[in-house]
């Protein structure tokens, strides 16, 4: 116990987080049992440490952090540690990667009636499904969902300034103003090229080749992420990477399934259930028709963030493709997208229109539709039912 607290005290003294995640006000951390989930690299390790250090002294024992990581849990069960960690006056145990426990789960609930006085955070993978495929934590565990950096956060972290985020409601019905007071202070147009290419994950902080390590991050997603927690034996994991691959570099738009079966050698069903792992990595998002949804095959699939398409392709990315990537992962923590019947248009919990275009190509078509939203790029400012795109990235 006492090197796992040494490794708690270093850990915490020496984390830095310059940009507060929005997260850590939207939990309810009086909660027993608190899951964070996310994909790899979006900071889930870090947000655990700076919980630690905004709330206990660094050396306080009510609060410890574990990483799963540790081969000291391949012989002693959570239940176990945790019950030591309780009765030496422990109060808050934050578990990182608790997946690497086959029995997390169960034990997580013995933890919650054994000991009522302790409240266990733990992180876990975007493919985790906690309460469909975790009967045992269902009315009990709390879910939560850590992304990357917004467009917002990454301004910040850039430039010092602490903007705010603003809801959809807001930015529809008052951007003109949120505009103008954003811009004496920025010129957020001068970084948006910037993060569409490497500013959803924090570690673009780091001083390494930036693809580079997209790459090793995209290749432990589907390596261990979703053969690991899925189960899926080791022989298919160049067929779901190739997969992934074809669907990367068709660009956004509706899969041939059938294509795809022939290509990896396997079948349509197989082809489908793998789209649907990899959407849970948040490796790729599947756009339906509204009122339609999994299994039916999606009308569009694309990739999760701009930056994995500039890691991937970066010779063949499409400006348009990049800016409605961007646009639909802005809009994806707290809403629906939906495609729309036309090119470019999407469908926004189920009744807002909105079509992603090129502000001068938006400009020479002389009339805006009064029904539809326009996300125009390429441009600072807005009018009326014109929005600038950027803009949509202080969604959170």
């Amino acid at each position: 116990m006492e090197a796992f607290f040494r490794t708690h005290t270093y850990l915490v003294e020496h984390t830095t987080a310059p940009v507060r995640r929005g997260l850590m006000d939207e939990i309810d951390w009086r909660d027993r049992l608190i899951g964070i989930k996310g994909t790899r690299g979006v900071g889930k390790t870090t947000f655990l440490l700076q919980y630690a250090k905004e709330h206990f002294n660094t050396h306080d024992r009510q609060c410890l952090y574990v990483n799963m990581n540790n081969f000291y849990f391949q012989g002693r069960g959570i239940f176990d540690f945790a019950g030591e960690f309780y009765n030496k006056g422990g109060r808050v145990l934050l578990i990182d990667q608790v997946f690497k426990r086959n029995d997390w789960s169960k034990e997580l609930r013995k933890c919650h009636d054994a000991y009522p006085d302790l409240h266990i955070v733990f992180t876990g993978s975007s493919v985790m499904r906690l309460k469909e495929e975790n009967p045992e934590l269902n009315g009990i565990a709390k879910s939560y969902n850590l992304r990357g950096f917004s467009f917002r956060e990454f301004l910040n972290l850039m430039t010092g300034h602490d903007f705010k985020p603003y809801s959809l409601s807001e930015i529809l019905s008052d951007h003109e103003h949120i505009v103008r007071e954003i811009l004496p202070k920025v010129r957020p147009i001068n970084y948006f090229q910037d993060y569409v290419h490497h500013g959803f994950y924090p570690f673009f902080q780091e001083h390494r080749n930036y693809s580079e390590n997209l790459l090793k991050t995209m290749n432990m997603m589907t390596e261990v992420d979703i053969l690991l927690i899925k189960q899926i034996e080791l022989k298919y994991l160049t067929k779901i990477k190739k997969l992934f691959y074809e669907l990367a570099v068709d660009g956004p738009k509706a899969p041939n399934v059938s294509q795809l079966a022939f290509d990896i050698e396997t079948s349509r069903a197989t082809v489908m259930n793998y789209i649907k792992y990899l959407a849970d990595a948040r490796l790729i998002n599947m756009i339906y028709p509204v009122g339609e949804h999994f299994p039916k095959k999606p009308s569009k699939v694309m990739l999760h963030n701009s930056n994995l398409m500039f890691a991937i392709y970066p010779s063949e990315v499409s400006r348009q493709d990049v800016m409605e990537t961007f646009f639909v992962n802005a809009l994806w923590k707290d809403h629906k997208v939906n495609q729309h019947s036309h090119d470019k248009h999407y469908i926004v919990d189920g009744e807002m229109k909105f079509s992603v275009c090129d502000a001068s190509v938006c400009d020479s078509r002389h009339s805006y539709s009064n029904d539809t939203y326009y996300a125009r790029y390429n441009t600072e400012i807005g009018k009326g039912n014109a929005i600038p795109l950027w803009l949509l990235g202080f969604l959170y």
